[in-house]
């Protein structure tokens, strides 16, 4: 679910009778909610643990049931049951109880667990559509709201969209290291977001009031790069008119980043490598050394372990700096954070030339989505720039996929892996999952993506459309 007047939810209906089952997920298919039909507990269960769900509506009384995981109910218990799995595994979503007459004061009781709401048999279909969409409504608005505290955080996380699962642990390991002071190790691909972390390792940290000095090591000379660190005295070659601290002097009591530190040249590694564990540096031509008390973050693309390997990167130095090593993962990734991030970069550049943001339209979202972006979020956001600007200029109402370079071509590899990454989100580990609730996963949750369409969700799964027809039927998918 992307907008508040776009409803579509993953729904699961909890349902001992079939037919009702099926006549509650067609009411729901109208509007475009995804429909899993399970018919007793157990399953229901399974479903819970292993799917993700907006709305989870389920019968409060069913037939006595056995167990799974070690989980029995009875008849009167099934709904409760149904309602406690819920709020522990999927603790986003909203839960309708459907009740007969007689069970509307246990139905009542169940909004002390939790339960968003009721309707009672025989189903009101309008009523129950209703129902259902505003629950899907509240859901959505919740999640923007959390966007939103994702795009524009005011927590010393400025810039970092973390919607993601591995993103949201990032944020939480720099939250816990930053106010200590060991030294952190950034790595990731070029373009993921490495100095943004950076910023964020200062601003959460007790020297958020001193300064923060970045400096780039790739294509530096040695000369250069140790004369930028340390500095020098007057005389101390030639054009050196005077004195000049460096930047471990400058950010004295704050923090120095040093980004692309596997570029660094051997020898300027050792006297580095010096200067971080005496904490004193001597100025080009000076013999007398200064205290200096820094915060030290460093940042590579490169494999440092293979470079220590290698020859090319002095293991003490390696060891010394990677305190805490933080990965960014590229955005193939982690490409549930492309749509966030596309709708803050619109909303950016449309404000930059004072201009209302676009709407973008599924079919070019979806584009997006697909697309592996080896320069990741900063080919990204130069691309939505591209976008935006020549749809506003344009006016030619939405982003459509029109307005998509070229150069931006989805292959059947991009597909096959936006495909396996949409299905994974937000699971976490999938040791333990069966294939068919991976199975189950990846049909949702690229249902979802396509808005419903089986064409392409067929084209994103890389199967036939009858294969996929036969297994909308088999898992109880509408």
């Amino acid at each position: 679910m992307t907008e508040v007047n776009d409803l579509r939810a993953q729904v699961l209906i909890v349902e001992d009778e079939p037919d009702h089952a099926d006549v509650m997920a067609e009411a729901l298919r109208r509007p475009g909610h995804v429909c899993t039909i399970v018919n007793d507990v157990p399953n229901a269960l399974e479903e819970l643990k292993g799917g993700a769900f907006d709305i989870i509506v389920t019968d409060l009384r069913m037939p006595e049931s056995g167990g799974a995981n070690g989980v029995a109910t009875d008849g009167g218990n099934a709904g409760m049951v149904i309602l406690d799995a819920a709020r522990q595994h999927q603790p986003d979503a909203e839960t309708i109880m459907v009740t007969a007459h007689g069970d509307v004061a246990t139905a009542r009781a169940a909004f002390k667990h939790g339960a968003y709401d009721f309707i009672e048999k025989p189903l009101d279909l309008q009523v129950f559509r209703s129902l259902v969409n505003r629950a899907a409504e509240t859901v959505l608005l919740r999640h923007q709201g959390g966007e939103l505290s994702d795009l524009v955080q005011h927590d010393g996380f400025e810039g970092i969209i973390a919607g993601s699962e591995p993103m949201r642990k990032i944020l939480n390991t720099v939250r816990t290291v930053a106010p200590s002071h060991i030294p952190v190790l950034i790595t990731g691909e070029s373009g993921t977001g490495k100095e943004l972390i950076a910023q964020a390792v200062h601003r959460n940290s007790t020297r958020n009031n001193k300064r923060y000095v970045a400096f780039n090591c790739a294509g530096q000379s040695e000369s250069l790069i140790e004369d930028q660190l340390f500095g020098h005295v007057r005389g101390a070659f030639t054009g050196a008119e005077k004195d000049r601290q460096g930047i471990f002097e400058y950010a004295d009591a704050g923090t120095l980043f040093l980004d692309e530190i596997g570029d660094m040249p051997l020898s300027m590694q050792a006297k580095l490598l010096r200067v971080l564990e005496s904490g004193e540096v001597i100025r080009l031509g000076a013999n007398d050394t200064r205290n200096v008390d820094v915060r030290f973050v460093s940042a590579t693309n490169k494999d440092l372990k293979k470079a220590v390997e290698t020859g090319d990167f002095r293991e003490d130095l390696y060891f010394r700096i990677k305190g805490v090593e933080v990965h960014l993962p590229p955005l193939r990734e982690r490409r549930e954070d492309i749509p966030r991030i596309v709708r803050h970069a619109i909303a950016r550049f449309a404000g930059e030339m004072n201009q209302q943001p676009p709407d973008i339209t599924d079919a070019a979202m979806l584009r997006l989505t697909a697309y592996s972006w080896p320069g990741n979020v900063r080919q990204l956001i130069n691309v939505v720039q591209n976008m935006t600007v020549m749809a506003i200029g344009a006016a030619e109402g939405p982003i459509d996929v029109r307005h998509i370079p070229d150069d931006i071509v989805v292959t059947d590899e991009d597909e096959d892996a936006a495909a396996a990454g949409s299905a994974a989100g937000g699971i976490g580990s999938l040791a333990g999952t069966s294939l068919e609730q991976l199975e189950k996963r990846a049909i949702r949750e690229t249902l979802r993506l396509t808005g419903g369409n089986r064409e392409q969700t067929a084209k994103l799964l890389g199967i036939g459309e009858r294969t996929l027809y036969r297994k909308l039927k088999e898992y109880g998918l509408r």
